[in-house]
């Protein structure tokens, strides 16, 4: 079934964009010890988004939002389609704290799921407001935002805008989410919420280091109706090898709503990344960021960030791929799909 025939969906990721909202990292919180280095990436990612479309930003206190002013302005940004937006936030992650945004018979609204932490992980309080306090402000407009009593992260889901929702059983499954639901009460929250027709549970794939219980954006993305690009490892001797192959076969089962095969394009995983700890960091290229015109992937000063950009860029001929450093990013877990979440040209943002 067509997106544009069900009664309610989840918007895709390349539809026409009006903005992209990102919380502003601060020096009293984790990423401390790396902040001039993170900020860095931070100005790269917001001078493209401003070139091509709004770009609402979240900080902390007034200060804050002025010294983020200075370095934008310095750094030759579009101030003029940016948005500050002061409130408080534990984590930058608002991939899973924002709203996501569907279509309805009566138009665009924005769903604001409950966010417990990551399963009860970290303190969450403000994150668990993002979605609430962002609404409040004004600069999504006057689309309705809706409540929903029921815990999801955007990073858990994708859709291929075409009826298909994909996910992973290890991270919607986990009781540390909504553990009186079973499976099939799961299932029918997505068919109703995001309007579903089907949905793929991944079984397998697990990025090293993830502490999100497997995010699907970590795994496998969709980069159109008919694409999905994932992680993939070549290396045997490499321990993610067995589970990453189990996922590759699984999504060559998989099939669209109108019973078709994807086009599967396999993205390389960098050599590992390690903590001061020494454990390996969740470095994937799946996690990208489609935007109006471009698409921006993160890359981890490593030989396999040249393959990653190829191969994207037969996903999206019509996009200009622009590679990001990351590396810093995946010091406290996270990518540049994690810190950022797209709202579709329907939201007309203030």
């Amino acid at each position: 079934m067509n997106a544009e025939s069900t009664r309610t969906f989840l918007i895709p990721e390349w539809a026409e964009q009006s903005a992209v909202f990102l919380a502003w990292p601060y020096d009293e919180g984790d990423f401390t010890p790396w902040l001039p280095a993170v900020e860095k990436t931070y100005f790269h990612i917001a001078v493209e988004v401003a070139r091509r479309e709004r770009l609402i930003v979240a900080c902390r206190s007034e200060d804050h939002r002025q010294s983020i002013e200075r370095g934008l302005i310095e750094r030759g940004a579009d101030i003029g389609q940016i948005r500050f937006v002061v409130m408080p936030y534990n984590d930058v992650w608002v991939r899973d704290t924002a709203p996501l945004s569907v279509q309805t018979e009566a138009g665009p609204r924005m769903l604001d799921f409950r966010f417990n932490g990551w399963g009860g992980k970290y303190e969450h309080a403000d994150d668990a407001a993002i979605a609430r306090r962002l609404h409040e402000s004004g600069a999504l407009g006057i689309t309705t935002l809706k409540a929903v009593d029921f815990v999801l992260e955007g990073g858990s889901v994708e859709t291929d805008g075409a009826g298909s929702v994909m996910t992973t059983t290890r991270c919607l499954l986990n009781p540390n989410r909504n553990p009186d639901c079973s499976k099939d009460q799961i299932e029918a929250q997505l068919e109703a919420r995001l309007g579903a027709d089907q949905i793929l549970w991944l079984e397998h794939g697990h990025a090293e280091g993830d502490d999100t219980d497997a995010h699907i954006d970590t795994l496998a993305r969709f980069c159109s109706p008919d694409t999905i690009a994932y992680t993939a490892c070549d290396q045997p001797d490499d321990p993610l090898y067995p589970e990453f192959t189990r996922m590759a076969a699984q999504l060559a089962t998989f099939r669209n709503a109108s019973g078709q095969p994807y086009r599967l394009v396999p993205l390389p995983i960098p050599a590992p990344i390690r903590s001061e700890e020494g454990d390996r960091l969740p470095a994937t290229y799946a996690n990208f960021l489609i935007i109006n015109e471009a698409v921006l992937v993160p890359i981890y000063n490593d030989p396999a960030d040249r393959v990653a950009l190829e191969r994207l860029a037969t996903c999206f001929p019509d996009h200009e791929i622009i590679a990001i450093d990351c590396l810093p990013l995946i010091r406290q877990y996270g990518s540049l799909h994690c810190m950022t979440m797209q709202f579709p040209s329907s939201i007309c943002v203030a």
